[in-house]
C-alpha cells in the first residue's frame, strides 16, 4: 500500500461520514423549518419530538465521530507503521 492510496482511503471514508452528518443536520433542520406540527408532537408531557430528534442528532454525530477514530486508530495507524518500517532508513 501507498500513501497516495492510504490517503485516498481517508478521504472516501471522511466524505461518507461527513455526507451522512450532512444528511442529518440538514434532515433536521429542513423538518423544522417545513414540518412543525411533527416536531411539536409530545411523546410525553415535557418531551416533543423534536427535542428527542435534536438528542439523537447529537448522537449521531458521538457515534460518527467513534466510526471514525475506530478506522482511524486501527485501520490508518497500522498501514503508515507499514509504510515506516519498509520505507529505507536515512
Amino acid at each position: 500500500m501507498t500513501l497516495a492510496l492510504l490517503s485516498r482511503q481517508r478521504w472516501r471514508i471522511a466524505i461518507a461520514l461527513g455526507t451522512v452528518m450532512v444528511v442529518v443536520y440538514f434532515g433536521f433542520v429542513l423538518l423544522i423549518a417545513f414540518d412543525k406540527p411533527l416536531m411539536g408532537w409530545l411523546l410525553t408531557p415535557g418531551l416533543s419530538l423534536g427535542v428527542l430528534l435534536g438528542a439523537l442528532v447529537i448522537a449521531a454525530t458521538w457515534v460518527v465521530t467513534w466510526i471514525y477514530v475506530r478506522w482511524a486508530n486501527s485501520h490508518m495507524d497500522r498501514r503508515i507503521g507499514e509504510l515506516r518500517a519498509a520505507e529505507p532508513r536515512r
